[in-house]
């Protein structure tokens, strides 16, 4: 039996805690996890066990939400971040990882963070928690992947202005982020030789130069050097044709070349199921693929799907892992 799932409590202000709690009354009898958070925190909803270990989680589980303590500066407020809070929110993400690292965790899922609230409070020098978790594990690069039941998707270039898209793709990433997709879908997915589809940037792929010629200047080349590496790659195709259903069946990922080539369809196909993984860690990472919600935090109405398919899909791939 693998270790449990260490879920990091987000942005206390936001909809993470809440979330939480729902999350226990959905999966306390199949997928093992607890809650770092401040114990003053919590919303209330489910009743939560105080654990020193997570090797206690098992006989918790069945009582309440497992909570591991962590003290926050102060009080919380739901709907307005508080400054003093932000190095705690930080704080969380280090020893959930610190978890995992030592092999008492199996996995981390992280509830969403307000990265405004953190850099004004405790000057966080990062984009996002993909940027700090590669920081923290040691990795240079690593792969956003977006899945759900009908599709999994990996943007190259991320939240970047459309105009600079073409500038930072380049080869090298495009290699990398094939490189890093295909390992991952390996060892954490279980798929032996994963097939993946890449898109073009332009319209109809380029069609020839006519819209453009980043496919034929770069893109071909980094697939027929990739397919030569042994990569199972198709492309570049059009991203207008890739997403209906008898085209999603013969792929396993869709490499697509920036954000929303990426996130639309995924977004539409299931816009409540989809989780954020992080590709390229030594440790398995997931996410809610959502943001606080500070609009309706505290009230209750907080859809928890995309945690709860987080949570079991870091379950999922940390038993991938254990098995290879």
């Amino acid at each position: 039996m693998i270790p449990p799932i260490a879920l990091t409590c987000g942005e206390p202000a936001g909809v993470g805690l809440e979330i939480s709690e729902k999350a226990w009354s959905e999966l306390s009898g199949s997928v093992p996890f607890f809650l770092i958070a401040d114990p003053r925190h919590l919303v209330g909803s489910v009743p939560h066990v105080l654990i020193g270990h997570p090797n206690e989680v098992a006989s918790a589980m069945a009582g309440g939400l497992p909570v591991l303590p962590h003290s926050f500066a102060t009080q919380n407020h739901f709907g307005t971040a508080a400054a003093a809070n932000a190095q705690g929110v930080i704080d969380v993400i280090k020893k959930a990882v610190k978890l995992v690292q030592s092999g008492q965790a199996s996995a981390v899922c992280t509830n969403p963070i307000h990265k405004k609230a953190l850099k004004d409070g405790a000057g966080f020098a990062f984009p996002g928690h993909t940027e700090f978790l590669a920081d923290l594990a040691g990795v240079e690069r690593v792969v956003m992947l977006l899945a759900c039941d009908q599709l999994r998707v990996v943007p190259v270039t991320i939240h970047i202005a459309l105009s600079e898209v073409p500038k930072q793709l380049t080869p090298e990433l495009l290699r990398e982020t094939l490189r890093i997709t295909s390992a991952g879908l390996q060892r954490d997915f279980g798929i032996a030789n994963p097939r993946i589809a890449v898109a073009g940037l332009n319209p109809h792929a380029g069609e020839g130069g006519a819209m453009g010629c980043e496919e034929l200047d770069m893109i071909n080349g980094v697939i027929a050097q990739m397919q030569v590496e042994g990569l199972d790659l198709r492309g570049p195709l059009p991203a207008d044709t890739m997403f209906h259903a008898r085209a999603r069946a013969s792929y396993d990922v869709a490499v697509c070349m920036y954000h929303d080539q990426a996130l639309i369809p995924i977004k539409t196909l299931d816009f409540d199921r989809g989780v954020n993984v992080t590709l390229g860690l030594p440790f398995v990472r997931t996410s809610p693929d959502h943001g606080t919600a500070f609009d309706i935090s505290g009230r209750g109405i907080a859809e928890p799907t995309s945690l709860i398919e987080a949570l079991k899909l870091a379950h999922k791939m940390a038993t991938a892992r254990a098995q290879n």
